[in-house]
């Protein structure tokens, strides 16, 4: 397996950072679990480089650690020994060695030295401004708390505000990329591993190979004491008071209801009081929402449906957060049986959608010209899984996915192409095409019929 995948951008962000005859300042950002430590260990390699891990311990503790870190370093054994009340000549060292060679300092889990001292993101714009800034150092600070780092560091009223240089915020790894963890299973299971672990490499990582996806879930989630079976609580509780709460919101949407009314109904909490939480769970992409593709104002549309956008968690609420009391009796094969029953059509099949979404993007290779993709649904009960049209020209693409075992035919993309009217954009003056992606191929008679048009794709995967 390998150890390092994808990065690709986020890298390249860092190698220009590096690359400045100047100090640098980057913000480095995102969910437990999803890289971020990795992702600096891989560009600090072969450079000049320091590395400290904040704790959760008081702020004289973190203090002492980066002191001995320093000293340690630059074989300093005065500093090794003292006892320092302030931060300043620790970041005074550090200028200083950078006069010989650029510096690439890391302070990850910048958080906790936030939460151990609220004033610390003044002291480090002071050290920032009257140090760091006149110096060769590029200085990393790496978060996992996203709402703590957003409101500590790159927040309008934070003290350190406008003086990054750059910000990262690392999402998860995106599907396209997921074989090179796991390149001996056929695309078929790496799409099931997806639907459950995400792009989130840690969680990849401890899905075995060699045992089928229902064994993984019962080892790795199911099973009380492995790592996943309480990941989501672990994770909020970071994050968010009430926690209890929002569990409620997040199981409710996980049971169906997308609409802000159905949710407000399902919990019995008013619409106003819930829009908090829900914009919590955005800010933590945890959640989005979502509006028919061609709406023009997003944000006003009354056509929002919210869904978990974390594969991992959305499983997780699905499965195995209902089944809590049974899974803690000790019943854990009867919940496998449940999720065997509902795995496919009731969660791959979406997560399937989303892939093929992204996917979509290879046909501006085929000459159709879009910048736009997403989902559309009306008023009237039409649904359309892919809609990608041209915002300044006339090209507007349909798609339907279907992860299913049997072959698609001709009735598929015929259903496909009745729904098209339904979307009113430039409905008198656009060129139409139609894709269909399916797992398991296309019959014979489709083939022919897409063979002998320029407007119609079809797409295994």
């Amino acid at each position: 397996m390998s150890t390092f995948i994808d990065r690709i951008d986020e890298l390249k962000t860092l190698e220009n950072e590096y690359s400045r005859n100047s100090a640098s300042f980057v913000v480095l950002y995102g969910r437990r679990r999803v890289g971020k430590t990795t992702l600096i260990s891989h560009f600090c390699k072969n450079k000049n480089s320091i590395y400290f891990l904040a704790t959760e311990e008081n702020e004289s503790e973190n203090r002492n650690t980066f002191r001995q870190l320093i000293a340690e370093k630059y074989n300093n054994e005065l500093l090794a020994s003292a006892s320092l009340d302030s931060w300043t000549p620790l970041f005074k060292i550090i200028a200083d060695e950078a006069k010989k060679e650029r510096i690439v300092l890391v302070i990850d889990e910048f958080q906790y030295l936030c939460k151990a001292n609220k004033a610390f993101p003044s002291i480090m714009q002071k050290a920032w401004d009257e140090i760091l800034l006149k110096s060769n150092v590029m200085l990393i600070l790496c978060g996992s708390l996203i709402n703590m780092m957003t409101s500590q560091v790159l927040n309008y009223d934070s003290p350190l505000y406008g003086r990054r240089t750059a910000q990262i915020k690392l999402k998860q790894i995106d599907f396209s990329f997921y074989h090179e963890f796991n390149e001996s299973l056929s695309l078929e299971e790496q799409i099931q591993q997806y639907a459950v672990t995400g792009g989130v490499p840690k969680y990849i990582e401890l899905f075995d190979t060699k045992k089928n996806i229902y064994r993984s879930i019962n080892e790795n989630i199911l099973a009380t004491g492995s790592f996943l079976y309480a990941e989501p609580e672990f994770l909020l509780q970071k994050e968010v008071t009430e926690i209890g709460s929002y569990f409620s919101v997040l199981k409710t949407i996980a049971a169906g209801n997308h609409k802000l009314s159905k949710i407000s109904s399902a919990l019995g909490v008013s619409q106003s009081n819930l829009t908090s939480y829900l914009k919590t769970l955005i800010d933590l992409d945890i959640v989005e929402r979502e509006v028919p593709i061609t709406e023009e104002n997003p944000e006003k549309s009354k056509m929002g449906l919210y869904q978990i956008k974390d594969n991992f968690i959305s499983f997780w609420f699905k499965f195995v957060y209902p089944n809590k009391s049974m899974l803690e009796s000790g019943h854990s094969n009867y919940v496998e049986d449940k999720i065997k029953n509902n795995f496919i059509d009731n969660h791959v099949s979406y997560v399937y959608e989303d892939i093929c979404r992204n996917d979509v993007w290879s046909l501006l290779s085929e000459g159709v010209s879009f910048n736009r993709v997403g989902r559309w649904w009306g008023s009237k009960d039409v649904e359309i899984d892919i809609l990608a049209y041209d915002s300044v020209g006339t090209d507007i693409v349909f798609g339907e996915c279907k992860y299913s075992k049997n072959k698609k035919g001709m009735e598929t993309l015929e259903n496909l192409q009745k729904k098209s009217p339904a979307v009113n954009w430039k409905k008198d003056n656009r060129n139409e095409y139609f894709v269909i992606y399916s797992k398991s191929g296309f019959t014979k008679e489709l083939l022919e019929f897409a063979q002998s048009k320029n407007n119609v794709f079809l797409k295994t995967l």
